[in-house]
């Protein structure tokens, strides 16, 4: 293999994020979309966690942390600055809520979307706690315009898939929501050109399959 390739799958929100700053970066990757009850031997070859995203570049190494793959996108090109013009305290603050995202709230959000699967708490209590994350990224919108800075960053858009995912468990609540700031946020990102070019619909990949898709 010389060409650096991502398996990925459309609508997880690990795998939105690590295309989002793929496309953003311009770097040329081959598309490898995947059925997730139907892994391809290959994957589980270069990850045993088996999960998406998995980026292997063109040198093998395998990158197998979305936020990994979003910071090895950047790293070869940041046209927009999202990792570059922040000051210490931006990244500090980048870090922490890319954490709390990626622990706290996704624990909550997994809870909510999945509720019957959770009968500890009624579907409400999960959603309940997944709106603390909520009331702090509405703060921080109406301090900075986006979440760390005056201007979309990494922050934004590692945490963004996992707000579409939070609102669609139940549309109708969310968009009688008290967080204008967030609602308009995710608005935003839903109808911008770099969302609609990364989640264009590909048929699964197949080990063997002549036809190659590339990212960007």
């Amino acid at each position: 293999m010389t060409q650096t390739v991502l398996y990925s799958f459309r609508r997880c929100p690990y795998a939105i994020r690590a295309r989002l700053a793929i496309a953003i970066s311009s770097v040329h990757v081959e598309l490898r979309e995947v059925v997730l009850r139907d892994k391809p031997p290959s994957l589980l070859d270069y990850s045993s966690k088996a999960t998406v995203p998995v980026l292997i570049t063109a040198d093998q190494t395998v990158i197998d942390e979305s936020i990994d793959i979003m910071f090895w996108a950047l790293q070869q090109a940041d046209p927009q600055s999202w990792l570059y013009d922040l000051n210490s305290a931006q990244h500090q603050l980048s870090q922490q809520l890319i954490e709390n995202n990626d622990g706290e709230f996704k624990d909550f959000l997994d809870r909510y979307k999945y509720a019957d699967r959770y009968p500890e708490h009624p579907q409400e209590y999960y959603r309940q706690q997944a709106e603390k994350t909520l009331v702090n990224l509405e703060l921080l919108l109406a301090k900075n315009g986006y979440l760390v800075a005056d201007k979309i960053s990494l922050a934004d858009m590692a945490i963004l898939p996992f707000i579409r995912q939070f609102a669609f468990v139940d549309k109708a609540w969310f968009d009688t929501s008290p967080y204008p700031l967030l609602k308009t946020w995710l608005d935003n990102f839903l109808n911008s050109d770099l969302f609609s070019s990364i989640m264009l619909k590909y048929p699964p990949w197949q080990e063997g399959d002549n036809v190659t898709l590339f990212l960007t």
